[in-house]
């Protein structure tokens, strides 16, 4: 069950969202080829303390970051440490903050470079259906409407959902499925 939301609530976890978009343009800016994973966790952290949040990944379950850095063939949840990023790579970055009580969390897959075509497909098939599962986001319709949109979708272009890692709760807390 969600509990929902007061008017206040709905204002902070906004608040929350507005912080970590800006927080993930500004890391996304930043990402090279040479640098390591370790150096983007180092990044990431500096600036969520400057807009005086918290990372809500590091130390949740024993995770080491504060970013999830996950390049080429790792699916998410990849640990921030001496791999450096080289120039073809792809590179999601999953990113959570706490701010004042009201966690946010996004993640979002880039090329780093020149990247392969086949890779650049899989990036725009990732982003397509996440908009075509946020379109399914309507009243009357039902948690299944959306996963069956993006699975859909994601199978027709040739690839497929990793069913372990389709979600979490956030709000005032972080919730595994």
């Amino acid at each position: 069950m969600i509990p929902l939301k007061s008017p206040k609530d709905l204002i902070m976890l906004k608040r929350s969202g507005v912080i970590l978009a800006s927080v993930m343009q500004k890391l996304q800016a930043s990402l090279r080829p040479g640098m390591t994973t370790l150096e983007i966790d180092l990044l990431s952290e500096e600036l969520i303390r400057k807009e005086k949040a918290l990372a809500a990944f590091k130390g949740y379950k024993g995770f080491p970051g504060t970013v999830c850095v996950s390049v080429n063939e790792e699916i998410v949840h990849g640990i921030p440490g001496s791999r450096v990023i080289l120039e073809g790579d792809i590179v999601s970055l999953a990113l959570g903050i706490n701010y004042e009580g009201f966690f946010s969390d996004m993640a979002v897959t880039l090329p780093v470079g020149k990247v392969e075509a086949d890779r650049l497909k899989l990036i725009a098939a990732a982003k397509q259906s996440l908009d075509i599962g946020i379109k399914q986001a309507q009243v009357g319709n039902y948690l299944t409407d959306i996963s069956h949109s993006i699975q859909s979708f994601v199978e027709a272009e040739g690839f497929s959902v990793v069913r372990q890692f389709v979600g979490h709760g956030i709000g005032t807390a972080l919730l595994s499925q």
